[in-house]
């Protein structure tokens, strides 16, 4: 089995070369890992170096508090963050508590091994389900420790299956698992593994204080104009074909729409913004213009979505339609009502969510439509469910500290 994994590994690794040539995010994820040993050059072998890794940017999201409280009780580590996906690594790469950032080499037992030497962690921290077992059986066998964070298993994962004995032979590099749910300790301990606390989900910790940082944006609150506003984050074009739809046959002339598409590319933008029949303007044009006389606003920018999210009555966050689910955390802290796709069960929040009621769920556009209807309508009901959302966050505040107290034995 390790024999067929590493040529696989290897096998893939010329596969996405040539990829590259034809698709522009590979080409990044290719070209970007032969960047990464020159990167990890400006450290030092005297350095203390904690090692971040997160497959993108939602992973991101639930390492950032634990690099943030580290970068404040222990100044004299540095902070490595790797990633594997180009989506987290373009919008991540000059984060300023990080001393480098790069993508992780493909998982080869020579690149894990080049790779750890090059480093020497003292602490390895991998976020959610990123196992690789050739980088965690080099750890491993340099006695790093190592560390699971904000975990997360499923029955049909590898690890419980009858053959799965090579992916489980790598968790013996994890030195504790700190897992979001009681079923994940449940699988764990299920195969031997005992060193596991259920912390929860640090991305609780890190929404909850973004409603400690200003959320004001000048240019949105000039187009929303105390008006009833609908804000579509994290787009993809199955979630966009409902919304416009929406908009160009349902929505009053009092609602007013904010789309921050997940593809910002000008003809993806420009075919989204023709699409619409109401008056529309896009963030990159915005200059000059009375943004209060346009109904619909389209960003096409990357960085600001979060801030955007305070400024709505209603959420819907993309990607659960088919590509997979985008964070609904964030405009949850601001505690609106949320609106997702169907295709959610990966998604802990979600699922918790949906289940309490402040999160809907649609498939199609007629409950998609009832869904933004129901909740202009019904105020009282809006801001019950928007109640629920923020209580909900509220109630799962405190992992980041529980994983520091483990750390403190560890810096």
């Amino acid at each position: 089995m390790k024999f067929l994994y590493n040529f696989t590994v290897f096998l893939a690794s010329l596969f996405l070369k040539v990829v590259a040539i034809f698709n522009e995010k590979i080409k990044l994820f290719v070209d970007g890992r032969k960047e990464t040993f020159d990167k990890l050059s400006i450290l030092k072998k005297e350095d203390k170096i904690i090692w971040f890794h997160a497959a993108s940017l939602g992973e991101f999201e639930q390492a950032r508090p634990i690099i943030e409280e580290i970068k404040k009780s222990y100044s004299s580590y540095k902070i490595l963050v790797t990633f594997f996906s180009p989506s987290g690594y373009e919008i991540r790469k000059n984060y300023n508590l990080a001393n480098v950032i790069c993508y992780l080499p493909l998982d080869s037992k020579s690149n894990a091994k080049k790779f750890i030497e090059e480093v020497n962690p003292t602490l390895a921290i991998f976020i959610k389900y990123e196992f690789w077992p050739s980088f965690l059986n080099e750890l491993k066998l340099q006695k790093i420790p190592t560390i699971l964070v904000s975990g997360i298993l499923r029955e049909n994962q590898i690890f419980f299956k009858f053959y799965g004995g090579f992916m489980r032979k790598s968790l013996q590099a994890f030195h504790h698992f700190f897992v979001q749910n009681q079923k994940s300790k449940e699988l764990l301990e299920s195969i031997n593994f005992n060193n596991v606390t259920v912390s929860g989900d640090t991305r609780f910790d890190r929404v909850s204080k973004i409603l400690e940082q200003d959320n004001s944006l000048d240019f949105i609150n000039e187009f929303k104009n105390n008006t009833y506003t609908i804000v579509a984050g994290s787009t993809w074009q199955e979630d966009e074909e409902l919304l416009v739809n929406y908009i160009n046959n349902d929505a009053s002339e009092n609602e007013k729409f904010i789309i921050a598409p997940h593809n910002i590319k000008q003809d993806a933008i420009l075919d989204l913004q023709k699409s619409i029949n109401k008056k529309t303007v896009l963030y990159s044009e915005k200059i000059n213009k009375d943004l209060s006389k346009y109904q619909v606003f389209i960003i096409d920018t990357i960085g600001i979505l979060t801030k955007i999210y305070a400024a709505a009555d209603v959420a819907y966050v993309g990607g659960g339609l088919k590509t997979g689910l985008h964070n609904i955390l964030e405009p949850a802290t601001f505690g609106i009502p949320v609106i997702i796709g169907d295709k959610y069960d990966k998604f802990k929040e979600a699922v918790d969510l949906v289940k309490i009621g402040g999160c809907i769920s649609v498939q199609n556009q007629e409950e998609f439509t009832k869904s933004l209807i129901d909740l202009k309508i019904e105020e009282g009901e809006r801001k019950l469910t928007g109640a629920i959302n923020k209580r909900y966050i509220k109630d799962n505040l405190g992992a980041t500290k529980i994983i520091m107290n483990y750390l403190k034995d560890k810096t």
